[in-house]
């Protein structure tokens, strides 16, 4: 019962960078969280470091619809409702497009355009629930300055992103009426796993220099979110906010 009375959200890509963080930040504010994310080590990693009773690891490969289903399924039967969906799995590939393996080009779009729809379609009955009790029901999305500004050899990514600020115009304007609201964030550079193996060389960066001079910490990011979430940002949807350090603003040459 008392996991029925706090607020329960879902992130995906949970088990590092942004998604690791909005756990951490979501359980120090007390809700309860079920961290989705693909790989079993990494979750169990972070059952031990948040091993307080409101995380809940949970195995899923976003870009399966049956295995999504069952896991927003699982959830919903548990806790009968969700407050929130956190849609931060993603992947990079990086070549130039004419030279792109088709095997990397649909990897980028299956996790991070699909992936996110998937994730998104399965949340909402239990977020009409919330919301018709007059809870809090949010989806905030993973975008990337990347939408913003092309990047040379990233622009399968960059197209992707593209993808989930559409996604978050169109799902945001159609779930409004249900009192779902839907954000999305495209952050810059962010100092996160996937980030640093996205090239070898360590040169990639999708952003460019930032202007404020810094790579971003997902907590950079996870500010944001917590905005989202919360009562001020009760008359925002179906928008995406950069939180790049100035970077879509500047005109910052391709490499």
């Amino acid at each position: 019962m008392e996991e029925v009375m706090s607020n329960i959200a879902v992130v995906t890509g949970a088990a590092s960078g942004i998604g690791e963080e909005a756990c951490r930040d979501l359980l120090d504010t007390g809700w309860t969280v079920y961290g989705l994310d693909v790989v079993e080590g990494r979750l169990g990693r972070l059952s031990e470091r948040f091993a307080n009773g409101s995380f809940h690891p949970m195995i899923c490969d976003v870009r399966s619809a049956e295995t999504v289903q069952s896991v927003m399924n699982e959830i919903g039967g548990r806790t009968g409702k969700i407050n929130a969906l956190i849609a931060s799995a993603g992947v990079i590939r990086l070549a130039p497009l004419a030279e792109m393996a088709v095997e990397d080009f649909d990897m980028v779009f299956d996790v991070n355009v699909r992936g996110l729809w998937l994730s998104a379609r399965e949340t909402i009955p239990y977020l009409r629930v919330a919301a018709t009790a007059g809870e809090l029901a949010r989806i905030v999305m993973l975008s990337s300055v990347s939408a913003l500004r092309p990047k040379i050899e990233g622009g399968a990514y960059g197209a992707s992103k593209i993808a989930v600020t559409q996604l978050t115009r169109v799902l945001g304007s159609e779930c409004a009426k249900d009192g779902i609201l839907i954000n999305a964030i495209a952050p810059g550079t962010v100092d996160t796993p996937m980030v640093q193996n996205a090239d070898r060389s360590g040169d990639w960066r999708p952003s460019g220099p930032s202007p404020v001079g810094r790579v971003a910490e997902p907590r950079d990011i996870v500010r944001v979110i917590r905005f989202l979430l919360s009562e001020d940002a009760a008359y925002v949807t179906g928008t995406t906010i950069p939180v790049d350090g100035g970077t879509s603003a500047a005109f910052v040459p391709p490499k």
